[in-house]
This record gives C-alpha cells, structure tokens and sequence, in this order.
C-alpha cells in the first residue's frame, strides 16, 4: 500500500509539475550574467531535461574552495553545473539538482577531490558521524550525464531519500526484484534507483 501511495504521489507532482510549466509558450531563458559565456551555460545544461532547462540556473565551481560564480541566474529551483575535468571528475561530466542541494553538491566536490579513496571515504564517514555532512533535500532529483566524452555520455539520475529505508517507503533496498530500489538505505545518501541505471 505504502509503494502505492508514493508512486501515486510522485506522479501527481511530476503531472502538477509539467502542467503548470505547459500553460501557454515559455518565457526566454534569462540573460548571462556580465562576463558569462555562452558555451559554458550551453554545457552545464546538457543534463537538464529539456523542459528544465531555459529557466534553470547554471553555476561554475571553483575548485580552490569550492564555492561557485553564478552565470545564469535562473527562475526555476533548478541549477545546473558543468564538472568535467575537476578533480575527482570524469572527463565530460555535467550535473542538475534542485537549488537546495548546492551545498550538498560543493562538499561532493571537495571530497571527490581527494585522489585516494579510503582517505576519501573516511572524510565522508568522519562528517556523517560529527553531522556536518550536508543533507539534500528529500524527493529532489539528481540529474548526470557522464563519460569520457560528451559523444559517448550515458544519462543517470537519482532521487534524494535521506535516511529512508525499506520499512519507512515500503521498497527493497537492492535491485534484485528488478524495479525501483533504495540504495544506502538508512543514510544521508540514500537515494532511488530505477532499473538499468
């Protein structure tokens, strides 16, 4: 019943959600900001569906602290973010979430950074533990698109489900049943998992 209940809820928001955009033709994108490239704001955006992303806002990290110069300041709660080629990152690598999530995202970036991964993985546990990791917001999506080119990227998404395990959503929490499953259940990374991503 609870499985129910939460895929009847996530398509009434998704069909509220493309309603709502659908009524009549769509504002222009807003304008770059002084400075902003075009390219850059193109790339970051290649992971946005297309629906999301003339309104979207697009960033650029900064990987010396990892904090962010904003060239589009969107009107959506969506932000879209190129990481190709920083450290830790695949060599074409863009990514949207909702705008919540960018400190979640800036601390994935510094930890991802760190070439060594049980160095890297100690970090992350050391900040679960002492509760400054950083929580995404429940239900956002995650969007990817990642490979070792832009011609040979592969599409992934997930959704934020922070601490959620099979008891409290009423899914399995591994994919062997073939449909949609949390993975690291019971975390702050615990997220959907749809099959064949």
């Amino acid at each position: 019943m609870k499985r129910i209940v939460l895929i009847v809820l996530g398509v009434l928001a998704i069909s509220t959600s493309l309603m709502a955009q659908g009524g009549g033709a769509p504002p222009p994108p807003p304008p770059l900001e002084p400075g902003a490239s075009q390219a850059d704001v193109d790339k970051a955006l290649t992971a946005a569906p297309d629906r999301l992303r003339d309104q979207a806002t697009v960033i650029k990290w900064k990987p010396a602290d990892w904090s962010y110069d904003t060239l589009r300041k969107g009107t959506s709660q969506i932000v879209c973010f190129d990481k190709s080629g920083l450290p830790g990152q695949r060599v074409f690598s863009t990514e949207c979430t909702h705008l919540s999530n960018l400190p979640r995202a800036a601390q994935n970036m510094k930890f991802e950074s760190e070439p060594d991964r049980p160095t890297r993985q100690a970090a992350i546990d050391a900040a679960d533990k002492d509760g400054t990791r950083a929580k995404p917001m429940f239900g956002s999506v995650w969007y990817h698109l990642m490979g070792d080119s832009q011609a040979a990227a592969r599409t992934h998404f997930t959704i934020a489900v922070p601490g959620a395990t099979a008891a409290s959503l009423g899914l399995p929490d591994n994919g062997e049943s073939g449909g949609v499953w949390i993975m690291n259940a019971g975390t702050l990374t615990a997220h959907l998992m749809t099959p064949g991503e």
